[in-house]
C-alpha cells in the first residue's frame, strides 16, 4: 500500500475510545499533528497524566463509560473513523473483575459497532492483542492464519472477552449502514505485542514497584524463552496504516479494500526473553534483578494460589489497600511460554516498518523512568522494613514492657543475644538516639536535594535509619556530579 503519511486523516474527525490512556493519547496527538480536523477522546476518565497536552493541542476529551449505550452514541456521532482502543482487565486485579471485563470488552465493542453502523461510521480499526491466538502453547513466528483459541480454554476473562470482541468486529466488516445509503462499515483488527514506552502505565510501574520493593525474586521459564514487545510509536504508526486501509475511494488494483475484515500482527520485530528484555531498565535504576527461576508448573502453582486469594478478596479488588497479585496463572504464560509472530503481513499490506528499535525505545523509557526516579521519594527493599520495624519494636518489647502475650519469649531471645538487660536497653536507646539523629540530618540534606520530600525522608530515616539515609546520600552525591 502505497499512500501519502496523512491519506485519510487530513480534515477528517477521529474519536479514539481509550484516549487519555498511554497509547491513545499517543494517537490523538499523531492524529493531529498528520492534519486531523478534530480528534476525540474518549474515556471513563476526566484526567490523566496526558490529557493537559491533549488540551492543550485541541484535542476534545469525552467523558463516559463505553458500556453504556448513550455514552458512546454521544462520542461517536458525525466522525469518520473510530479507533478502538479501550479495554478492562489486561492485567492484575483487574484481570478477575469478570463482570467489568465483559461489560467493556464484549458489550462496549458492540456499541462501538452499533454506532457506527447508526451514524455512517465507515472505518473501525480494533486494538486486539495476542490472546486470541495464543493461550499457553508454544507459538514460534506464528502468523494471522493461525485460528483463535478455544473460548473455553482461556485461563482469564481478558482473552476470552477480547476474542470474542475481534470476531465480531471482522464479521461486522462490510454490513450495510442502517440508513441504507449504498455505503457500509469496514473494519480490521490491530494485535499488538507488549506495549512499553514512556509513561506506560500497565506492565512496566508494576514490575517497577516490584524491584523497588526487592519482590522481584524469581524469574519463570528458562532463558530461551521469548516474547514480542512493541514501542508505542511503532504501534501507533501501525494504527494509523491500517485506517488507511480501510479508505474505499483507495482501493488496491484487484477492487478491494486492503486491510478490510483483516487482522494483522504487528511488534519490534525482535523477540527477546522478557526478564533480559526488562535487565537495563532495571540495572539503569539499581534494583536487583531476579537471580532465582521458577519452571512453569512451579509459577503456575503459585499464580493459582493468588488467584484463590484474590477470588475470597473479590469485594476489595477496587481498594487501594489491596496490593496488586503478585503473578497470576495467565501472566505466567505470557512471560513464562514463548510465543511471537511475524509482522510480515502488515509489512505486505500495510507497510508497516517500525520506526524506532529496541534499543531506541528501550533508551527512551530509561530516560524517563530515571527523571521520573529522581523526582519520587525512593527507598530500600521491603525487607528493610520488616527488619528495622520488627527488629526495634521487639527491643522496646524486651527492654520496657511486663512479661504479657509473648514479650518473655522476645525478652529471652535478646538476653541471649545481648547477656543482660542492662544491655537490652543500653542497645535500644542507642539505636533509637541513632536513629532520631540520622532523621533529623536527613530532614535537613532533603531540604537541599529534594526539598518536596523532606518530611517523608525524615520519617522514613527515623524508622530505617540508614537503610534510608544512605538513599539520600547517593541522591546528593549524583546531585554533585550533575552539578560539576
Amino acid at each position: 500500500m502505497h499512500l501519502s503519511e496523512n491519506e485519510g486523516i487530513e480534515g477528517n474527525t477521529f474519536v479514539v475510545t481509550g484516549g487519555l490512556g498511554f497509547v491513545g493519547s499517543a494517537l490523538c496527538l499523531e492524529l493531529l499533528r498528520r492534519g486531523a480536523r478534530h480528534v476525540r477522546a474518549f474515556d471513563l476518565r476526566t484526567t490523566s497524566q496526558w490529557s493537559h497536552d491533549l488540551l492543550t493541542h485541541g484535542v476534545h476529551i469525552i467523558q463516559g463509560d463505553i458500556a453504556q449505550k448513550k455514552d458512546v452514541e454521544k462520542a461517536l456521532r458525525g466522525v469518520d473513523c473510530v479507533f478502538h482502543l479501550a479495554s478492562f482487565g489486561m492485567s492484575g486485579k483487574e484481570m478477575m473483575q469478570f463482570s467489568r471485563v465483559d461489560q467493556v470488552n464484549i458489550n462496549g465493542t458492540c456499541h462501538i459497532l452499533d454506532a457506527c453502523l447508526e451514524f455512517g461510521i465507515q472505518r473501525l480499526v480494533y486494538v486486539s492483542t495476542y490472546n486470541v491466538v495464543f493461550g499457553g502453547k508454544e507459538i514460534v513466528n506464528g502468523n494471522e492464519t493461525l485460528p483463535y483459541f478455544s473460548i473455553d480454554e482461556h485461563v482469564d476473562p481478558y482473552g476470552r472477552s477480547k476474542s470474542i470482541a475481534e470476531q465480531l468486529v471482522l464479521k461486522s466488516n462490510g454490513r450495510p449502514f442502517k440508513k441504507k445509503n449504498g455505503k457500509c462499515l469496514y473494519t480490521c483488527a490491530v494485535r499488538p505485542a507488549a506495549i512499553y514506552g514512556p509513561g506506560e502505565e500497565r506492565h512496566f510501574p508494576r514490575i517497577v514497584s516490584l524491584a523497588k520493593l526487592g519482590l522481584l525474586p524469581f524469574k519463570i521459564g528458562d532463558s530461551s524463552v521469548k516474547g514480542d514487545w512493541i514501542y508505542v510509536d511503532n504501534l501507533v504508526l501501525a494504527l494509523i496504516l491500517a485506517s488507511m486501509g480501510l479508505l474505499d475511494d483507495i482501493p488496491d488494483k484487484e477492487r478491494r479494500l486492503i486491510a478490510a475484515g483483516q487482522a494483522y500482527f504487528v511488534s519490534d520485530g525482535s523477540p527477546v526473553n522478557s526478564f533480559e528484555f526488562l535487565r537495563p531498565l532495571l540495572q539503569s535504576l539499581d534494583y536487583d534483578l531476579p537471580r532465582a527461576s521458577l519452571s512453569v508448573p512451579q509459577a503456575l502453582l503459585l499464580g493459582k494460589i493468588f488467584w484463590a486469594i484474590y477470588t475470597i478478596l473479590y469485594p476489595w479488588l477496587n481498594r487501594r489497600w489491596l496490593p496488586q497479585p503478585l503473578i497470576l496463572p495467565a501472566e505466567v504464560y505470557k512471560v513464562g511460554v514463548t510465543h511471537y509472530f511475524s509482522f510480515l503481513k502488515a509489512k505486505q499490506e500495510l507497510g508497516y516498518v517500525p520506526m524506532l528499535t529496541p534499543r531506541e525505545g528501550m533508551a527512551a523509557t530509561i530516560s524517563y523512568w530515571q527523571q521520573k526516579k529522581r523526582k519520587t521519594f525512593d527507598g530500600p527493599t521491603i525487607y528493610a522494613w520488616l527488619f528495622c520495624v520488627i527488629g526495634m519494636t521487639s527491643l522496646f518489647c524486651a527492654a520496657y514492657l511486663p512479661n504479657v502475650g509473648s514479650v518473655p519469649f522476645i525478652r529471652a531471645i535478646s538476653i541471649f543475644l545481648f547477656r543482660s538487660m542492662w544491655i537490652v536497653r543500653m542497645v535500644f536507646l542507642v539505636a533509637t538516639a541513632l536513629h532520631v539523629g540520622e532523621a533529623i540530618y536527613a530532614w535537613h540534606l532533603a531540604k537541599r536535594v529534594d526539598p518536596d520530600n523532606s518530611k517523608a525522608w525524615f520519617w522514613q530515616t527515623f524508622v530505617l535509619g540508614f537503610f534510608s539515609l544512605r538513599f539520600l546520600l547517593k541522591r546528593d552525591r549524583e546531585s554533585e556530579r550533575v552539578r560539576m
